[in-house]
């Protein structure tokens, strides 16, 4: 019995490293610019001005998560990680965002072609300092 409470003694270093690493896996990493209105009328819900979040945080999905129109209602978790230009990034800071539009069909032109997502002004604020084209982000389906 001594031996084998010696052997798990010795295992939980290593079940506590693989528990951390695990913790601190996060979602996909890709890039993100900015649109400015008009945001209507939308691929995802046309003229529908209801589907647009209070606070401002929707986007527009690339072609990378479209997923043939099923992206639409979709809320993201958002994270600018980092940019050309140095302290565009807002340190830890992460917005929830929801997709009303596709890239591609929007209005007003992103900033930076072929984004994985194409955030609203208010919430390309939420995680940006500056007014960068874009940036690249670690984002994660809600």
């Amino acid at each position: 019995m001594q031996v084998k409470k010696q052997s798990l003694v010795q295992l939980l270093p290593c079940f506590l490293l693989l528990s951390q690493l695990f913790r601190v896996s996060h979602g996909d990493v890709g890039t993100a610019s900015r649109y400015s209105p008009p945001y209507l009328p939308t691929a995802c819900f046309g003229d529908d001005q209801t589907e647009f979040p209070s606070s401002n945080l929707f986007a527009a999905a690339g072609d990378g998560i479209w997923d043939n129109g099923a992206s639409c209602g979709r809320q993201y978790l958002v994270r600018c990680i980092s940019a050309s230009e140095p302290g565009t990034c807002v340190p830890d800071q992460t917005i929830q965002v929801k997709i009303v539009d596709y890239a591609p069909t929007v209005l007003s032109p992103s900033s930076a072609e072929s984004t994985t997502i194409v955030l609203s002004e208010t919430a390309f604020g939420g995680i940006t300092n500056t007014a960068a084209d874009s940036i690249n982000i670690e984002f994660q389906q809600v």
